[in-house]
């Protein structure tokens, strides 16, 4: 059975920072992509970043592009976010997800982790 449990989030002042981990079980972590997403009340999900299997190739969206850093350790089979100069636009329930290399849709998810910036 597949598990990706996302750990990590809480409250945090504007300007602050906050690392996001994500470990996965009961898949071959290492020839899966990985990625993470957000959801704001009352707002569609929206990518937030994502990564190679090997770590290679990293992805962003613009708004979080230079505050925001993903990076593995296929080891630990685990993915992080690594969130600094928070803004309270980034509240929002963060999700991480898995792809299979090499196939377009992500398959797994996780059940996220609330992140809440105050101003």
């Amino acid at each position: 059975q597949v598990q990706l449990v996302e750990s990590g989030g809480g409250l945090v002042q504007a300007g602050g920072s906050l690392r996001l981990s994500c470990t996965a079980s009961g898949l071959t972590f290492s020839i899966y992509d990985m990625g993470w997403t957000r959801q704001a009340p009352g707002k569609e999900r929206e990518f937030v970043a994502s990564i190679s299997w090997s770590g290679g190739s990293t992805y962003y969206a613009d708004s979080v592009k230079g505050r925001f850093t993903i990076s593995r350790d296929n080891a630990k089979n685990t993915v992080y976010l690594q969130m600094n100069s928070l803004k309270p636009e980034d509240t929002a329930v963060y999700f991480c997800a898995s792809r299979q290399r090499g196939r377009p849709d992500y398959d797994y998810w996780g059940r996220g982790t609330q992140v809440t910036v105050s101003s």
